[in-house]
């Protein structure tokens, strides 16, 4: 009871994660997170924070990320559907400034693994959705940084059919350019955990 199918991405450490869902004409039980699952299938992350959001159709959080602190994220949708994307932005990689995206829906009950290292962020499809999320490290405001959602060079496919209009914070509507950001003399320090997720 309890197992997880991890599903691997275009994007080395970026995972979906299937929980076992137990239904039947009473609804439904699932375990939504186990350590001891997690780290069966490989996956070593250490959780100390939940967060919650809920946001209404067009709104558009991200693309976020810490400079320092970094969290790795877990993230699902337990009402609603988003499009929830994330940017390899670890110097070195192969796929540096590359993106993947993922259908999230209380429906589907997939759940998104964001490492650290990367710019995370979601469009909100439904008329209204509850986001939740786990993170590897504590919020650290001082650390807060982002890149802007449509930058060019990035070419995020946001699903904008039936989207009026995109909803951003004050903040978001002033993030940079990836290319702007990494010039910035704003050291980006993030720790790569060892995964062996067999696949």
């Amino acid at each position: 009871m309890g197992k997880i199918n991890v599903l691997p991405t275009s994007i080395k450490d970026l995972y979906i994660i299937e929980p076992q869902v137990f239904g039947d004409s009473r609804g439904y039980f699932m375990e939504s997170y186990s350590e001891q699952d997690f780290k069966a299938a490989g996956l070593h992350m250490q959780f100390v924070q939940d967060n919650e959001s809920r946001s209404k159709k067009g709104v558009l959080r991200g693309l976020h990320f810490q400079t320092q602190h970094t969290q790795g994220k877990l993230v699902r949708v337990v009402e609603g559907e988003v499009y929830d994307v994330a940017v390899d932005l670890r110097e070195g990689s192969p796929t540096f400034g590359k993106w993947e995206g993922v259908l999230l829906s209380a429906e589907n009950k997939r759940q998104f693994y964001v490492p650290e290292g990367f710019a995370h962020g979601f469009l909100v499809l439904s008329d209204r959705a509850t986001f939740q999320y786990k993170c590897t490290d504590y919020y650290a405001p001082e650390y807060d940084a982002g890149i802007r959602w449509n930058d060019p060079d990035i070419g995020i496919e946001w699903p904008l059919e039936g989207i009026e209009e995109v909803l951003l914070s004050e903040k978001d509507q002033k993030q940079p350019s990836l290319k702007a950001f990494m010039s910035q003399e704003n050291p980006f320090q993030y720790k790569e955990l060892e995964m062996d997720v067999k696949h």
